[in-house]
């Protein structure tokens, strides 16, 4: 969200934010596009997407990623997103550990995550920027903490003022 805001004053269309380091492939791009075209606000509602790909399709061998895990209804959208920082690998899909591997918890290969791809209309910007002061009052490490995009569509969805479409892909990621 700080780069995001970073921007703010120069978005005003329907944008998409990744994260400059994955690879998302075409066909994610395509989905996102077409959705944002689309579908723009209505009944006072924010419509958002976000592409969602197969846990098996974006863990690596060397190592681990982070992923949010997503819960969606029957409708295909967003219920939440928890952000997951340390998940490997396994022969029956992957796993994660939110206690530097004290314990841990199974994941399916296909269990749909977030890989940072949003879309979204320009009024997502006020909403970051108004709801940046609480992250500053409520951090607890200036050093370390970061307003992750995913909490606040979280914050959204519940309050009933957005909607987010996860448009699934099987795409991989490299």
């Amino acid at each position: 969200v700080h780069a995001l805001l970073c921007a703010r004053e120069f978005v005003h269309e329907p944008f998409v934010v990744i994260n400059a380091d994955d690879y998302y492939g075409p066909e994610a791009f395509q989905k996102i596009y077409d959705y944002l075209l689309a579908n723009p606000d209505r009944d006072g509602k924010y419509e958002y997407a976000m592409v969602g790909y197969l846990l098996e399709n974006t863990v690596t061998e060397n190592g681990h990623v982070a992923r949010g895990i997503c819960v969606t209804n029957a409708e295909g959208y967003l219920d939440s997103v928890t952000e997951r920082t340390h998940i490997e690998k396994t022969a029956a899909g992957a796993r994660f550990t939110e206690d530097d591997g004290a314990t841990w918890t199974d994941l399916p290969g296909d269990t749909i995550v977030s890989m940072n791809m949003w879309g979204f209309a320009p009024g997502m910007m006020d909403e970051l920027g108004a709801r940046f002061p609480r992250f500053l009052r409520e951090m607890k490490n200036p050093v370390k903490d970061e307003y992750f995009l995913p909490g606040v569509a979280n914050d959204l969805i519940a309050e009933g003022l957005a909607r987010v479409r996860v448009l699934k892909t099987p795409e991989r990621w490299y």
